[in-house]
């Protein structure tokens, strides 16, 4: 409720809800008759059915009373709690504070549960039945959204069951990568070549896999490819793992192996972000996950 990009909403949010609690109280000052409690009902004109006749009652003391309280009810939370605009409250409450200390509140129940982890190796972690049963449930609270619950990805998120790792699949890799996040960015070359020769270069990758290509553009795909894109995938196109670079020798395509594709990833570039999990989950529930991910494409230790 305190988050505004523009000050101008901050502003009309206030005066709306300072406005409601006064026009309650104007109404309800203007409408005073209550402060005579033994004045007789006044007859109006209006007569129904002939002998039905419509009465000025005056409004119960108590439901005055009631709604005086409700609007000092009213003030006092918008002094303490979120609620004039951009104004946070004495109280400094925000639903995302709330679910921090909820979140640790439960962090500190599961605590015994992760000790006997917390110096286990990665290997043997992903080894524990009890441990795999929680990544699981880490990773489908955490990651399916992105992975997918099979963790097989999809364009753009990769594939954690194969063996094509952007940022290498070794235990502390990937604990490295769930810790600090990552963001892999391939940056656009449409200022330094053409559509065509994007598409040379489409041929020669695509020959490297030995997808469906035209041989007589291969001598000049490569010669592209030395002068772009050598400096991030390396002389024989296997990637570096330092840099996130794909190896584009593996069969296993992040967007897709079509000539499209290939190009638009050439012409416009690419920028991958994984966010970092360092402030969302503790670090022992950052192990089981590495080892449950780990496990999904080294499997040897069963």
């Amino acid at each position: 409720m305190s988050d505004f990009f523009n000050g101008g909403w901050s502003v009309y949010i206030s005066l709306v809800a300072i406005l409601g609690v006064v026009f309650c109280l104007w109404l309800l000052w203007t409408q005073r008759s209550w402060l005579s409690p033994n004045k007789a009902d006044e007859e109006s004109a209006h007569v129904w059915d002939g002998n039905i006749t419509e009465l000025n009652t005056t409004v119960p003391r108590w439901w005055t009373i009631m709604y005086i309280a409700l609007c000092a009810f009213a003030v006092g939370y918008l002094i303490l709690y979120p609620g004039l605009g951009s104004y946070k409250g004495v109280f400094g409450f925000t639903a995302a504070k709330q679910v921090q200390e909820q979140q640790q509140q439960i962090n500190e129940r599961l605590a015994p549960i992760y000790d006997r982890f917390r110096e286990m190796p990665i290997e043997d972690i992903a080894a524990d039945d009890e441990a795999s049963s929680i990544g699981q449930r880490l990773f489908l609270n955490n990651c399916a959204q992105c992975h997918g619950s099979d963790a097989q990805g999809s364009p753009s998120f990769p594939n954690l069951t194969d063996t094509s790792w952007l940022w290498g699949g070794e235990p502390e890799q990937i604990l490295h990568t769930i810790t600090e996040g990552r963001r892999g960015i391939m940056p656009p070359h449409s200022a330094m070549m053409s559509p065509a020769d994007a598409s040379d270069i489409a041929q020669y990758v695509r020959s490297l896999n030995n997808l469906a290509h035209d041989p007589l553009r291969i001598s000049a795909g490569k010669r592209g490819y030395d002068n772009a894109c050598v400096a991030c995938h390396g002389v024989d196109a296997k990637g570096n793992q330092l840099l996130g670079a794909p190896d584009l020798t593996d069969g296993h395509w992040l967007y897709g192996s079509s000539v499209a594709v290939i190009v638009e990833g050439i012409m416009n570039g690419r920028d991958n972000a994984m966010p970092a999990q360092k402030n969302r989950l503790t670090e022992e529930q950052i192990r089981l996950l590495a080892a449950w991910v780990w496990g999904l494409s080294n499997n040897s230790y069963d």
